[in-house]
């Protein structure tokens, strides 16, 4: 690699390459929402792809580094969708909007089942905590700038918790049956809105 090469992952430099490493990262996500993260390799990952081993190689030097690369990839995803959700809901109650945001990240989860898994894997750098800890920091913001009465740490803390949940749920959510599903999403609805109106009113205990 030469000068173009930057951290742990080669800059496609025409349309062809671009489209090898979207194929790469759809595969190797399809193989972390399978198997898991910890059970992947790269061979099986190459070999979805269609890809022989060293053609991996040549764009992401481990599998650490294609976590980190659909972990960028889905971080910015939500965000996108946290910020339309914020548009389409402003001047709604905290109920309503706790509402549609789980529904949001339940369809989110659906099409993407490998995401919490790749935000679970391990980080392999302090960009990658970064790039983790930015969904928590963008929360944050949302909760203390709907509610300023609500401290920033206090915002961070509850960013915190429903991302927790949030995580929970998806676990629950893949585990059940599909008609046990619904039912599910109903129960985290309900703790959430629950726990999002006592925090997030303008009273604090």
């Amino acid at each position: 690699m030469d000068s173009e090469t930057l951290g742990t992952r080669r800059i496609p430099q025409q349309e062809r390459g671009e489209r090898s490493v979207a194929d790469l990262l759809k595969a190797a996500a399809a193989e972390f929402a399978e198997v898991g993260y910890d059970a992947a390799t790269m061979k099986a990952i190459s070999r979805r792809a269609g890809a022989s081993t060293g053609a991996v190689y040549q764009y992401f030097p481990n599998k650490e580094a294609i976590a980190s690369a659909l972990r960028t990839q889905y971080v910015n995803e939500i965000e996108q969708c946290w910020t339309k959700l914020e548009e389409a809901t402003a001047g709604l109650s905290v109920k309503e909007r706790t509402l549609r945001f789980v529904d949001m990240m339940i369809r989110f989860i659906e099409e993407h089942p490998a995401c919490f898994k790749v935000l679970g894997a391990p980080a392999g750098s302090k960009r990658d905590k970064k790039t983790r800890d930015q969904l928590r920091e963008r929360l944050a913001s949302i909760f203390h700038t709907r509610r300023p009465a609500v401290s920033w740490e206090q915002a961070y803390r509850v960013a915190s918790v429903v991302l927790q949940m949030i995580k929970g749920m998806n676990a629950l959510y893949a585990e059940v049956k599909p008609q046990e599903r619904l039912e599910i999403v109903k129960e985290y609805k309900l703790a959430l809105v629950t726990y999002l109106e006592k925090r997030l009113s303008a009273k604090q205990e």
